[in-house]
């Protein structure tokens, strides 16, 4: 299973230039139109408004590829807004990491917080971001009861297994202490006879 964390800080307005790319790249360049280097004061602020909005977006998302290490299956995806002096900037992205369990309880256990780790790597975790890690919290947690159970189910095979010995040993000392009484008991009995037969003869 393939789950992204993602961000989101700037909704483009309408008719904006957006784009997708698989790769962290710096924000292009795009033909600059007519007069474009002769910029109002406000729109040098939104200017100024998109490369804030781009370096938070880049940085973020690297944050989610730093964490995430071998469970991550892509770099990032960003949405892109083409800003008044021509230049596209980052307004949004996405990495894409493998939220699969483990091969058993305890790998689920331990790449279940490696999703975690990786989700809220950055100082600012979007809302997809949280109910990322709320999912593999709930799979650790999953995992984390079947793996006690399989402990305890080990513990009492152990356990059950040491207390036969014990058992078979005390079965077989009854059965010698059977066979060493009835053969008194047969030593008894020959003696009584031996005496008997010597008071008949005397």
């Amino acid at each position: 299973m393939i789950g992204s964390i993602s961000t989101s800080v700037y909704h483009p307005t309408q008719g904006s230039l957006q784009a997708r790319q698989a790769q962290v790249a710096p924000a292009s360049a795009a033909p600059a139109a007519a007069g474009s280097q002769q910029l109002s004061p406000e729109a040098q602020q939104q200017v100024a408004k998109l490369r804030s909005i781009d370096q938070k977006v880049r940085a973020h998302e690297q944050a989610h590829i730093s964490a995430a290490g071998g469970i991550g299956v892509s770099g990032a995806a960003f949405q892109y807004q083409r800003g008044p002096d021509g230049m596209n900037y980052a307004v949004g992205g996405e990495v894409q990491i493998d939220t699969s369990p483990g091969k058993d309880p305890k790998d689920t256990v331990e790449k279940a917080r490696r999703i975690q780790a990786a989700a809220m790597a950055p100082a600012d975790p979007s809302s997809q971001d949280r109910a990322v890690a709320a999912a593999a919290a709930q799979m650790e947690a999953q995992a984390s009861a079947e793996l006690s159970r399989q402990r305890n189910q080990e513990n009492t095979s152990q356990a059950t297994e040491s207390q036969q010995p014990a058992s078979a040993s005390s079965q077989g000392n009854t059965a010698r202490g059977q066979r060493a009484s009835a053969a008194y008991q047969e030593a008894a009995t020959a003696a009584d006879t031996v005496v008997s037969q010597l008071l008949a003869v005397a």
